[in-house]
């Protein structure tokens, strides 16, 4: 641990509530940049990256320092994210319909020659943005660490509080969830 964030917890537990500023300060970027892989709107990132520090305080006398307080911190914004994304799954359906012609355009260039270099990154980033956000909460939590934020399975594991075998058979789901989205948007004529 960093003797700085030693020092600021131990003030924190000692009762110097301002001494939680700082901390809230060096790690704010990557709590943003975490939450802003399971939300869209600003105001939901602003939300689960104020949930994440409210709980990182509450929570500060269960941390023991046996390892970096970057790493329990990060296990819970995931945490907290995962848990914003099942509670907000209803809000997050969208029709197929919602697909633009340009990404219809892409899907379809893509499925005749995947090996095509053509493609356009703006809209294939779109269609991975809607097929992630009709993905189930697990689903949606697994490919972020795994695939986006290329996280070992190892890695999942601390991070989720999952058995690596878990990790395992939910990204095998996950990806089973991600083409059958893509299969129906073949099927019905999106694509």
């Amino acid at each position: 641990m960093d003797i700085n964030d030693a020092e600021l917890i131990a003030a924190v537990r000692n009762g110097d509530v301002a001494s939680f500023e700082p901390l809230v300060k060096k790690y704010q970027p990557r709590i943003f940049a975490t939450a802003r892989r399971y939300a869209r709107r600003e105001s939901e990132v602003e939300d689960i990256v104020q949930e994440i520090f409210i709980k990182a305080y509450q929570k500060l006398a269960s941390y023991r320092g046996e390892a970096p307080f970057e790493h329990w911190l990060m296990r819970l914004a995931v945490r907290t994210c995962y848990d914003f994304l099942r509670a907000h799954q209803r809000n997050r359906e969208m029709t197929f319909s919602d697909v633009t012609t340009e990404e219809t355009n892409w899907l379809e260039q893509f499925v005749a020659d995947p090996s095509s270099r053509n493609e356009s990154a703006a809209a294939a980033r779109e269609i991975v943005a809607k097929v992630m956000a009709k993905l189930s909460p697990p689903a949606r939590l697994i490919l972020n660490l795994l695939e986006i934020e290329e996280r070992s399975v190892k890695e999942i594991s601390r991070l989720t509080g999952w058995s690596v075998p878990l990790v395992k058979v939910r990204a095998f789901r996950a990806r089973a969830e991600m083409r059958k989205i893509l299969e129906k948007m073949i099927r019905k004529g999106y694509v």
